[in-house]
């Protein structure tokens, strides 16, 4: 059995889906509402090594307060751009989720199996 972590949430569809294919794949799960219980910058650093993408990659580029915060600005630093997302977790991307030491977005859903 899997110990998997899904940083959730429950008004997504696509967070929704994640989550049963999980429960599907008999994982534990845990499951921890990122909207409830912010990410801390050390956190989503890790998750952002794990995933190895740039801060961009792993954020909601389309939401208002992606544009509000001027969050497209090239200059801007990694360091700059986790503490918007700490800031306003709203800003991101959904589901992630962890498992053998490693990350994955599930968007698809289908694409967390990958890392079980």
């Amino acid at each position: 059995m899997n110990n998997v972590s899904i940083y959730h949430n429950p008004r997504c569809s696509k967070s929704r889906q994640t989550l049963a294919l999980l429960e599907e794949n008999n994982c534990s799960i845990e499951v921890i509402e990122y909207l409830k219980t912010p990410l801390s910058t050390a956190v989503l650093e890790d998750i952002l090594s794990k995933l190895n993408v740039e801060p961009r990659a792993m954020m909601r580029t389309k939401e208002a307060e992606y544009k509000e915060q001027g969050l497209a600005e090239p200059s801007l630093t990694t360091a700059q751009l986790i503490q918007a997302m700490v800031d306003t977790p709203k800003l991101i991307e959904r589901p992630i989720v962890l498992a053998n030491n490693k990350a994955a977005i599930g968007r698809p859903p289908e694409s967390v199996l990958a890392i079980l």
